[in-house]
């Protein structure tokens, strides 16, 4: 039985993670952000499904916690949720440390103080902070539910032995398999558990009963994925990545076994092991003074010294728990590593540029382990502090602890190396880029886009505020899957509504003259946009042989086709253009690139309307006189991409200053679009002779530059 002085500290972890908590709510995102952030809290509102292996635990926890009343915009709440999950695995690994700490700091306070110095540390650390003040990933529930594993072994190993003791063991199994309905990171605490339950008492597994209620609490946590989502995705929620419709089907299996990314096995190496340890080790030194360019190297220098020391301070007091700290980091670096087997990271080897790499830094794969790491850090701190008391001979008295305590200064270095470039405080250019993409399309539009950044912001936009639902989006990689080509081709097209619009459409501009006005209402289209069955759909083949230059006429436009294939997502393309040209708008978003003109030679039949090119039914030099061939942007529809420029585009949300530029370069290009625009826009006024007003696009294409530049 646990004895007054023995009791957790639950009082003082819930004042560590209220303090962790408030950092986070002071720099937390005010609206979604890029990649997957838009994905998951619209997934959170509609109950739907993301992409593999579709993590229903988060849905389900993240919509509860977004009902709450505790902001006043959805994303906020949802970022919040992040927020609060790992804050609360903050206090978790507070009272982890706290109850390592023990035999190496005898006085409390100064005990306390250590374990919150650690904690805090990793709770600053660069990838933690940052994935905590916005819910760009489902990895914060997988934090707290590894902090809830760990927590709950050394609160089962501090009971006495017996049934009631056991009983614990049986609630952390069914934590771990909850958790890998969530992500299966949640799970990585599983070995290091192992280890302390059969180093604590091995005769556990000779209970026969234990076996069964375990085996059972198992099975109900892991049967979320089986019976949820098979259910909901019946429902067809409007996000619904891999429609896993069907009990232990293989749609379903597919999702869980993330058979969409068809990744290689271990075996085949997608980069030398060598430089996915370097990979590591760079995102490792991003963690503890980002802020301060080569300075960082001595937190990092530092950091990572107090957490060896704290790991031999723990070895020389107690070899249970530092065994099981030696087996939970080799979970969760090398082997992680080796597991995940990245391609080479995309910022390694800029002197190489042909290497395979990944499309975006990684660092959050890690992020278990840059936030587990203030264990170890509490030790080394505390360590630090015995040895101080111990030298002045007074360790047992308060003057040796008092003048050690500056030690714990050290917990507020990631505080102040990283709040720049970690904190996503006044961030809205994901949300803005989503509105003005969107409201960029004439009602009932289709708009072709690329990829995770130019969509799933514009399915935040639509499915979480309600902007422009009428733009249907075929998203060209997805469009290589059957399920979003079936996807398309059921969703039903939601009314027009002007007054939640842009001024812009409040009526029929198509066919004035000039970009004027007429007062032919916007016609609501009735008919799917792929006329093909979903057994049609489904029969179309992943790629068809064509020839180089050859083509099919769709009444005045001459498709030519720029290679010897097309993939799926090509022939998708030509079914909607076939059978909506002249029935629905149809646009390419700029960050297609030039897809629309090498792979279905379109050039002639594109017009530049602000972010957006529009497909046009006869070739377009033909068409009006608000025709102008700019020299960044092609054929340009003046009129319109003025208007869109200067009445609906939040531009002055990119170009605001940043200290440190833009923390993710590979989600900047999407931004820069705003800098070529203005850029174009600025050399038709000054062909037009408007240079004051020329002078202004310029100077925001400048101003947008300057402020995306990747920090340093």
């Amino acid at each position: 039985m646990q004895t007054e002085s023995s009791r957790p500290p639950y009082f003082a972890a819930a004042l560590a993670s209220a303090v962790v908590l408030g950092v986070y709510l002071a720099t937390l995102a005010p609206t979604t952000a890029f990649w997957d952030t838009s994905e998951y809290i619209a997934a959170a509102k509609v109950l739907g499904i993301p992409h593999p292996p579709g993590n229903p635990l988060f849905t389900l926890m993240a919509h509860v916690f977004a009902l709450l009343p505790l902001a006043a915009s959805y994303a906020e709440r949802v970022n919040l949720f992040a927020a609060v999950t790992s804050a609360t695995a903050a206090g978790l690994w507070f009272l982890i440390a706290e109850r390592w700490l023990r035999p190496v700091v005898p006085v409390k306070w100064a005990r306390y103080g250590a374990a919150f110095a650690g904690i805090f540390v990793s709770a600053m650390s660069w990838t933690v902070w940052n994935q905590s003040t916005v819910n760009e990933k489902v990895y914060t529930v997988s934090l707290l539910s590894i902090a809830i594993v760990m927590w709950l072994c050394i609160h089962w190993g501090d009971e006495p032995e017996g049934p009631r003791r056991d009983r614990w063991l049986v609630l952390i199994a069914y934590v771990l398999a909850l958790s890998s309905t969530n992500h299966m990171m949640g799970v990585l605490a599983a070995p290091a558990v192992g280890l302390y339950v059969l180093w604590t008492d091995w005769r556990v597994i000779l209970k026969p009963w234990l076996w069964v209620a375990v085996i059972a609490a198992a099975v109900v946590g892991i049967s979320i994925n089986y019976i949820y989502m098979p259910i909901r995705a019946a429902q067809f929620p409007p996000i619904n990545e891999g429609e896993p419709i069907g009990f232990f089907s293989q749609a379903l299996s597919d999702v869980l076994n993330r058979v969409q990314y068809a990744k290689p096995g271990i075996d085949q190496r997608q980069a030398d092991l060598l430089s996915q340890f370097q990979n590591y080790w760079q995102y490792w030194s991003w963690q503890f003074a980002r802020d301060w360019g080569g300075w960082s190297r001595i937190a990092t220098a530092i950091f990572t010294t107090l957490g060896v020391a704290g790991f031999i301070t723990y070895w020389r007091t107690n070899r249970r728990n530092a065994a099981m700290a030696l087996v939970f980091f080799f979970t969760l670096v090398p082997l992680l590593v080796f597991y995940l087997n990245f391609k080479y990271g995309y910022s390694m080897h800029p002197e190489q540029p042909d290497l395979p790499r990944e499309v975006r830094e990684r660092d959050y794969f890690f992020v278990a382990s840059f936030a587990a790491w203030g264990l170890l850090v509490a030790g080394g701190i505390g360590g630090l502090m015995r040895f101080i008391a111990d030298s002045m001979r007074k360790g047992d008295g308060k003057a040796g602890w008092i003048a050690a305590s500056p030690v714990l200064l050290l917990g507020l270095v990631p505080l102040f190396g990283n709040h720049a470039t970690a904190s996503r405080a006044h961030e809205t250019a994901a949300r803005d880029f989503a509105v003005d993409l969107l409201e960029s399309v004439e009602p009932y539009g289709i708009l072709i886009t690329a990829g995770d950044n130019d969509t799933f912001p514009l399915w935040y936009a639509q499915e979480v505020e309600g902007v422009r639902p009428d733009v249907t989006l075929a998203n060209l990689s997805l469009m290589n899957t059957r399920w979003h080509l079936r996807q398309l081709r059921r969703r039903p097209t939601p009314e027009f509504d002007p007054g939640r619009s842009v001024a812009l459409w409040g009526s029929d501009t198509s066919a004035a003259p000039a970009g004027g006005t007429s007062v032919q209402k916007w016609t609501h289209p009735t008919e799917p946009v792929f006329g093909f069955t979903e057994a049609q759909l489904d029969s179309l083949p992943e790629y068809m042989q064509v020839q180089k230059g050859a083509g099919l006429q769709v009444d005045s436009v001459q498709i030519r086709f720029g290679g010897d294939y097309l993939m799926l997502q090509d022939l998708a393309v030509v079914a909607i253009i076939r059978q909506n040209l002249g029935k629905r708008p149809i646009y390419f978003s700029w960050s297609d690139g030039g897809y629309p003109d090498q792979t279905l030679g379109l050039s002639q039949y594109l017009v530049t309307q602000g972010m957006v090119r529009k497909l046009m039914t006869r070739p377009a030099t033909t068409m009006s006189d608000s025709l102008v061939d700019n020299p960044v942007l092609g054929l340009m529809d003046y009129p319109r991409t003025d208007n869109l420029l200067w009445n609906v585009y939040h531009w002055k949300a990119i170009a605001r200053p940043r200290p440190r530029g833009w923390v993710d370069p590979p989600s900047a290009s999407i931004l820069q679009l705003y800098a070529v625009l203005y850029r174009g826009l600025a050399e038709t006024l000054r062909t037009k002779g408007n240079l004051a007003k020329a002078a202004e696009a310029d100077s925001i294409a400048q101003a947008i530059r300057i402020n995306l530049q990747p920090i340093h």
